[in-house]
């Protein structure tokens, strides 16, 4: 019998979490997580309650068991934690419409990652964090940490330096996302293999290649987008609150070309 797990998810009043819980309620079988600890702060109380009672709602209709908590006590909720998921920000949304503005007003870009109101969040949520894997190295010191937590990359890239800490992971769904529009857009089937060779940074990722079954595909797909003749039908709705935009020559309307971002 496979072990039940315990994760924690710190920032469990975000609107991620739901999203979340639906992998850990569609992979229960691959995945059997029996406790799911909501972690939050005063000041998102509100948030977590909605998320909390939203959350028992999908347990109860999927009929899966596994159990859900909140509370505003980490070190509580760590206890013998098998994964920690950190999906948090530091100072709440105010923070964020400083992060945009300050930077703008002086000409620059904001961006909760590689723009100046990146650093910015950084330097908020870089001690946040090391607090919260000091917590794990004393209470569950055998539990991974999967960090959601944008700048993503800067904070991993501090863990990693700064800490004695190495079962710290971070990720983006960028890269994901832009798969599954390019699976999309190309009206691919399970069968065919896609890869894509794609570089950059957190939140400043490029395509460099698209190969389906062994053959590139890139400019097919680049030229399609740009001329608004390949659109993604699924995926359409929430690329294009949020996709990177860019102008073709032959096309006066936006066109998107990669996934939605976090």
């Amino acid at each position: 019998m496979q072990k039940k797990l315990k994760v924690v998810t710190i920032g469990g009043g975000s609107s991620y979490t739901p999203e979340l819980l639906e992998g850990f309620l569609k992979r229960y079988h691959e995945l059997p997580v029996s406790e799911l600890w909501l972690v939050d702060v005063e000041e998102g109380q509100e948030k977590l309650n909605i998320i909390f009672d939203l959350c028992k709602r999908m347990v109860e209709k999927a009929g899966v068991p596994l159990t859900v908590h909140k509370t505003l006590d980490r070190r509580l909720a760590l206890k013998d934690a098998d994964f920690v998921t950190t999906q948090l920000r530091v100072g709440q949304l105010k923070a964020r419409e400083l992060d945009e503005r300050i930077p703008l007003s002086h000409g620059y870009l904001g961006q909760e990652t590689n723009g100046a109101g990146g650093l910015f969040k950084g330097l908020r949520t870089i001690p946040v964090i090391f607090d919260i894997v000091k917590d794990v190295q004393e209470i569950c010191p055998n539990a991974w940490v999967i960090n959601f937590t944008n700048p993503a990359g800067m904070v991993t890239e501090a863990v990693y330096r700064h800490t004695g800490f190495k079962r710290f992971i971070g990720v983006c769904n960028i890269p994901i996302g832009m798969k599954m529009f390019i699976r999309d857009v190309l009206a691919l089937t399970d069968s065919d293999d896609l890869s894509i060779d794609l570089f950059g940074l957190n939140h400043m990722v490029f395509i460099k290649d698209v190969i389906v079954n062994g053959k590139s595909r890139f400019a097919e797909l680049l030229d399609g987008v740009a001329s608004g003749r390949l659109t993604a039908a699924s995926l359409f709705s929430r690329a294009s609150m949020s996709a990177p935009r860019f102008r073709s020559k032959r096309s006066p309307r936006p066109a998107i070309l990669t996934g939605y971002l976090n």
